[in-house]
């Protein structure tokens, strides 16, 4: 797919996501959503991406919403009367999807669903869906200059791309409110107070910072990472440690013979792992296990 609003490069196995409408200060459209889709998902399964850093071009990350759009600026039919059955049944029926559906949520469901560890490098301006799409991904990192809200109630609507059910979980539900009730605009620091962003960087360094981060995680085993990630994001709303446990024995029992092998022999023989496992076809059978 060719991308009008994205920026997509390889290199040495991290991806770079750029956002990419530095003249409107990288503002979301229902376009980038569906490119933004897409791009997760064809990196979730190409086995040259072992990390990914989203970032944004210019001086903004995502100045949120476009709200320049005629009519109604989310890309919503408000003729339609949709029920929560509704949207239960037909979740993936095409009107649903285009006409009913919040366009950031099927961002950050992708997000999700990908076996690639996210980091974020929020160089500017992060509002909005530009926050939100952020708390799907793995480790934040920003820039000194950068400006995280979540502003949604100041302008009367609510917050999306599932982050009632993401924000709660990194920096709790308390300040989760607070953030979400007030709207306030918050600096780096106080987004790294809250431990909604790992480290602050200065403008100059944070994609150097960001990418050493990321070449450090993308020397590990890519099945391992992959299971990692769905182990750390899905177990704890399971309603027993037990049902952890369940998956923590399988995904050591599969892992043991595949890169674990390799992992301990280099161990022993005080040398570099050289792991040899493709998400695309070494993901042991169980997975995925919630389906």
């Amino acid at each position: 797919m060719t991308y009008n609003t994205l920026l997509y490069a390889i290199d040495e196995g991290v991806l770079t996501i750029t956002l990419n409408r530095p003249e409107h200060l990288n503002s979301f459209t229902v376009e980038m959503a569906n490119e933004l889709v897409d791009a997760f998902n064809t990196a979730a399964q190409d086995d040259e991406v072992r990390v990914i850093v989203v970032t944004g071009a210019g001086r903004a990350f995502c100045a949120g919403m476009d709200l320049s759009r005629e009519g109604n600026v989310f890309g919503l039919d408000t003729e339609l009367e949709p029920t929560l059955q509704d949207i239960h049944d037909n979740l993936e029926d095409p009107a649903m999807i285009e006409k009913v559906r919040d366009t950031g949520g099927r961002v950050t469901l992708a997000i999700y669903e990908c076996p690639k560890p996210v980091i974020a490098a929020i160089n500017g301006a992060a509002v909005g869906i530009g926050s939100t799409m952020t708390c799907a991904m793995d480790i934040r990192i920003a820039s000194e200059k950068a400006k995280i809200g979540f502003v949604f109630n100041k302008i009367g609507i609510v917050p999306e791309a599932c982050s009632s059910w993401f924000l709660p979980r990194i920096v709790g539900v308390s300040r989760a409110l607070e953030w979400s009730y007030t709207g306030d605009i918050l600096s780096a620091t106080e987004a790294q107070d809250g431990q909604f962003v790992r480290s602050i960087s200065t403008p100059e360094k944070l994609l150097d910072d960001a990418y050493e981060l990321a070449r450090k995680i993308a020397r590990h085993s890519p099945v391992a990472l992959a299971l990692t990630r769905q182990m750390l994001h899905r177990n704890p709303a399971l309603p027993h440690p037990v049902e952890a446990h369940k998956i923590d024995s399988l995904a050591v029992f599969y892992t043991s013979q595949l890169d674990g092998k390799e992992g301990v022999a280099s161990f022993l023989e005080k040398r570099a792992p050289e792991f040899k496992t493709k998400v695309s076809s070494d993901m042991p059978a169980f997975y995925p296990w919630w389906d």
